[in-house]
């Protein structure tokens, strides 16, 4: 009895190279709902990057409460420099950001007044840094009342709020620590109609 013929092998007269070739042209193409899949997950992981690096350099905050009032108003939406003080040294008319000594959950925005080693005082709503009295054309009112000098410590800042009267600051908890604040205001971008790159002024000019 006669056997079947044996099935012929397509490859069989087929050389290593082709082969290959035969292969990859056989292979399925990723279909378009992969190709989709592929560039919805490079996105998504290109905005976390993006995400987490802009967090890492800035910050934005809310001003909450009239503390800062003429500079800020209630609602105003500011962008924070985190690098600043990494680059650079704090100065005096520095608007920073930094957690609420008695509520840390709260971050406060303050100006900064006195830097280590300054001696600080109020006489009859002038501030007094250094024996000079400063020119602060961005404060809503003079201060009622004094404050006896003080010198400010190392590693530490005085701040105040613009709206002397209205203002929780170092006056009533004391100076705060350079190493707690989370940067430098730099830019208000909300209010659109209030767009603004935010006032450092020059105290003092000519003292360290």
């Amino acid at each position: 009895m006669a056997l079947p013929p044996t099935p012929q092998n397509p490859f069989e007269d087929v050389g290593p190279l082709d082969r290959q070739n035969v292969v990859a042209l056989e292979a399925p193409a990723p279909s378009r709902a992969r190709r989709a899949l592929l560039e919805i997950i490079e996105t998504i992981l290109l905005a976390l990057f993006l995400f987490l690096a802009i967090n890492f350099v800035s910050a934005r905050i809310r001003v909450d409460g009239v503390s800062m009032e003429p500079t800020f108003q209630l609602g105003d939406y500011v962008v924070v420099n985190r690098l600043a003080y990494r680059a650079g040294d704090i100065e005096r008319g520095d608007v920073v950001v930094f957690p609420a000594p008695n509520s840390p959950e709260i971050d406060y925005i303050k100006r900064v007044i006195a830097l280590p080693g300054d001696r600080i005082a109020v006489y009859n709503g002038a501030v007094v840094v250094n024996g000079a009295t400063l020119q602060e054309p961005y404060i809503l009112e003079l201060q009622g009342g004094n404050y006896a000098e003080r010198v400010v410590p190392a590693g530490y800042v005085f701040v105040m709020g613009d709206n002397r009267n209205n203002s929780d600051d170092s006056r009533s908890w004391g100076f705060l620590a350079v190493e707690d604040i989370i940067g430098k205001a730099i830019f208000r971008y909300w209010p659109f109609n209030n767009m603004t790159v935010v006032d450092h002024p020059v105290l003092l000019a000519g003292q360290p």
